[in-house]
């Protein structure tokens, strides 16, 4: 994967580079797994190469919405990138999920590393609840309106280490640390920039793209354990949604009770279920991909 050859991140021509990367097609669910297996079962380099370029513009999109840190747009890219092919590389079709959906958290984790690592400001940002902080702070004060200069409000404080669930102190310090003084949007960024403030703008909304992806790989989980579940008798199925597809599990002794058999019987009758489970979901991914072919 290191020898891989993608188009280089801006460091300029921000446009330019978008307009490079939109040359690589996006890649058809069969393709896309085609290219996935040659990559993961004869390490194919070009298949590898195809996966990553396919995704830059989703590498790109995402990184957008980091540009209001103040780091070069072009190493927030290449951060990114890099993320992606961490993403194909450790990637597993047999999963039966898109690629992007795995990719994203790979690119942003990338992105986030590069940004903590890189600002002087946040060397605090250690642990995943600063992280959280600092990534979210905001995004938490645009919703409650609290985007006034100065020390927030005791309630916002309150509220938004609630909702991060941070010490409050940890709110009052990180964003004093992100304060800075108002500038108009359409000021240039650098005297030397042809860059506008309000070209840093964030879209938080998912683009069409990821949101249909989303929508079809829940679909496809949904239907592969409906299916599975199917596979399984009445008592089987009700142990296993009771143990493993609940938020607040049913113990082993609630529900010894209730069949009348010893708690060691249950987790026995758990852990065939869930074998057998996967078993017909891998199954069924089988099946699918035979129909395709």
């Amino acid at each position: 994967m290191a020898s891989l050859s993608i188009p280089m991140a801006p460091e300029g021509n921000l446009s330019r580079y978008l307009q490079e990367i939109r040359k690589f097609p996006m890649l058809a669910p069969e393709e896309e797994l085609n290219l996935a297996k040659r990559w993961r079962d004869a390490a194919d380099e070009a298949a590898a190469h195809k996966l990553v370029t396919s995704h830059l513009r989703l590498v790109a999109k995402i990184a957008m919405g980091y540009r209001g840190y103040g780091l070069p747009v072009g190493e927030l890219i290449s951060e990114g990138n890099v993320g992606m092919m961490q993403a194909v590389k450790r990637f597993d079709p047999d999963r039966g999920f898109r690629l992007a959906t795995y990719a994203m958290w790979w690119i942003r984790a990338a992105i986030q590393e590069y940004i903590l690592h890189s600002w002087s400001l946040v060397k605090m940002g250690t642990t995943a609840a600063q992280k959280k902080l600092f990534f979210n702070l905001r995004r938490l004060k645009g919703q409650i309106g609290a985007l006034e200069d100065g020390d927030l409000q005791p309630e916002v404080v309150a509220k938004i280490a609630k909702t991060l669930a941070v010490p409050e102190q940890d709110v009052v310090s990180m964003n004093r640390r992100l304060a800075s003084p108002d500038n108009s949007l359409n000021a240039p960024v650098r005297a030397d920039s042809e860059g506008e403030w309000q070209d840093w703008l964030v879209d938080e909304s998912e683009s069409q793209e990821t949101e249909l992806a989303d929508r079809q790989d829940m679909s496809n989980r949904k239907d592969l354990l409906n299916g599975a579940l199917r596979t399984l008798n009445e008592r089987e199925r009700h142990i296993l949604i009771e143990r493993r597809l609940k938020d607040e599990p049913t113990t082993l002794e609630e529900l010894s009770q209730q069949y009348n058999i010893s708690r060691e019987r249950v987790r026995q009758i758990e852990v065939r279920a869930f074998e057998k489970l996967q078993k017909s979901m891998k199954q069924q991914i089988t099946e699918r991909r035979l129909t395709v072919g």
